[in-house]
């Protein structure tokens, strides 16, 4: 892997310049439990948009659904980010997601990386979040069978 790209290379991530209402969500994000993701309507308007590569809701509620879920599907799960930039109402955000899994691979750290486009309102609330991440690479190609499969694929397409 090219040292420049290993985030854990990057130089730690200035709060200082972030607006509070960024501040205060990464700040979330990197200490989500099972129990603090009823908080959710703290940071995202009632009607707010998610997205990932696996869900599309238009709900706060649901949005806090979909992390508790995290918490009942991969052990340890927690978000660190590396990367954060905002434009006005415009944020962006690049993060690792590190979990173990359940039913394979016990007690081994796993990592996606991804990135987040946020779009907040005039009271700072999150009104639309859109995940990046690549499924076949950073968590298909994790799982045994599949992972053999997904990667033999990317070479015969490579």
């Amino acid at each position: 892997m090219n040292k420049a790209l290993n985030s854990n290379t990057l130089a730690p991530l200035d709060r200082q310049k972030l607006s509070e209402p960024l501040r205060r969500l990464i700040d979330y994000f990197e200490h989500i439990t099972a129990q603090n993701v009823a908080d959710m309507p703290r940071f995202y308007a009632s009607d707010a948009y998610f997205k990932d590569p696996f869900n599309e809701v238009n709900r706060v509620e649901d949005i806090a659904r979909i992390f508790g879920e995290m918490f009942h599907q991969v052990d340890n799960p927690r978000f660190v980010v590396h990367t954060a930039f905002e434009s006005g109402p415009q944020v962006f955000m690049a993060w690792d997601f590190l979990f173990e899994m359940k039913r394979f691979k016990q007690g081994q750290v796993q990592c996606i990386k991804g990135s987040s486009h946020l779009q907040l309102n005039q009271n700072g609330l999150v009104q639309s979040h859109r995940d990046y991440w690549d499924t076949a690479e950073e968590l298909y190609e994790k799982i045994p069978v599949l992972g053999g499969l997904m990667r033999w694929l990317k070479k015969q397409a490579g």
